[in-house]
């Protein structure tokens, strides 16, 4: 009999793309619970509709009543914390919501999850773990040389880094204090399909086939470690059947890159998939392009913009016999290719509330969109 996981935010970005992978490759049973916000979107789970071993459910983690009947009536083997609110520029725009998802929400989880786990018999509460998803920004920022670790000193910058630290601290606690079976993961960069195109490749894509601007903060060259989303699940995976309760895992690509260097890499790439000279957009527009690049525009920086971010993923590579699968050009190819071939998608997701707006000015100003 295969495993059951509630899947909290199944219907995000890294959620979906764990979720799709669990249940059309026959790993677990999964029962998806999602509020869907604006980046949860329900057809991100289009290929298990329908299928047997997915349950989905519309529902708020911070609703303590609704935690305990799906943990009752499902009896999963594994919690999988993926819910967050998660753009830097949103969080400094309203960090209220962060607040509540990230820390009240994760609290009423481990509530659930320790008042659950206390009902089972004792070979089965052994098995039960809960796996909480989240990110190297909780570290703050690294000058030129170095790369975070599992023993990397907490500091975090935004309203968004904050909560996720705070909300590592809590399921930390939550093990040594209640012996609740707890494996964090901290990931760099994602990327890949299906990503809200708040976040910087989609956004580049999107704006570059409509001849706008592709918006760079500062000076373009603060680094990021970037990780194929694919990748990532392979790793989570890995920390569910194999990691150590009470351990952290920090996930990376290898794959370090200043922001105008991979902006750079993802023109090049579009010029070869989608040449500007066949664009109707910039006929439309009246626009001659010979390279998407030159459509880079520097703008104001994000406030506290982090300069660098790398992982040291020895341990999880070490312990959990876990490594990227994907280059980052392979994992770069496939994804515009995937935004190329569903601007529906696109399209639909971003009709509503968001626009491509810049996000996380400190004024009222709105000028462009934001990159990481």
């Amino acid at each position: 009999m295969i495993p059951t996981y509630i899947v909290t935010g199944g219907a995000g970005f890294i959620g979906s793309s764990f979720v799709r992978g669990a249940v059309l490759g026959g790993r677990a049973r999964v029962v998806t619970l999602d509020k869907l916000t604006y980046a949860g979107n329900v057809q991100n789970l289009r290929a298990v509709e329908g299928d047997p071993n997915h349950v989905f459910v519309h529902g708020d983690i911070c609703d303590k009543g609704l935690l305990q009947r799906l943990l009752a009536e499902h009896r999963p083997t594994a919690i999988v914390h993926f819910a967050a609110e998660s753009h830097v520029d949103r969080s400094i725009d309203g960090p209220r919501d962060f607040i509540e998802t990230n820390l009240v929400g994760t609290f009423e989880l481990l509530e659930a999850a320790r008042h659950f786990r206390s009902s089972l018999v004792a070979d089965t509460a052994a098995r039960f773990r809960f796996l909480h998803v989240s990110t190297d920004e909780v570290f703050g920022s690294l000058g030129e040389a170095g790369a975070f670790s599992e023993i990397s000193r907490y500091a975090p910058n935004s309203p968004y880094a904050a909560t996720k630290a705070g909300s590592d601290h809590l399921v930390r606690a939550y093990h040594h204090t209640y012996g609740l079976p707890v494996v964090t993961t901290n990931c760099s960069n994602n990327f890949g399909p299906f990503q809200f195109p708040e976040k910087l490749i989609p956004l580049m894509v999107l704006n570059a086939l409509e001849g706008k601007p592709l918006p760079v903060y500062g000076d373009g060259q603060n680094v990021r470690d970037w990780l194929f989303v694919e990748d990532h699940c392979e790793a989570i995976h890995a920390a569910i059947d194999r990691g150590v309760p009470g351990e952290t895992y920090l996930i990376g690509g290898h794959n370090e890159r200043k922001n105008i260097d991979l902006v750079h890499t993802l023109c090049a790439l579009l010029d070869e998939l989608a040449p500007p000279r066949d664009s109707r957009a910039l006929e439309r527009a009246g626009r001659k392009l010979g390279s998407y690049r030159e459509l880079v525009t520097f703008v104001t920086d994000r406030p506290g913009h982090d300069r660098r971010y790398a992982i040291d993923a020895s341990k999880v590579r070490r312990e959990l016999g876990w490594a990227p699968r994907h280059t980052f050009e392979e994992g770069m190819k496939r994804t515009i290719e995937w935004y190329l071939g569903n601007r529906a998608w696109c399209d639909a997701i971003t009709s509503g509330t968001y626009r491509r707006e810049r996000l996380g000015l400190s004024s009222p100003a709105r000028a462009g969109a934001g990159a990481t």
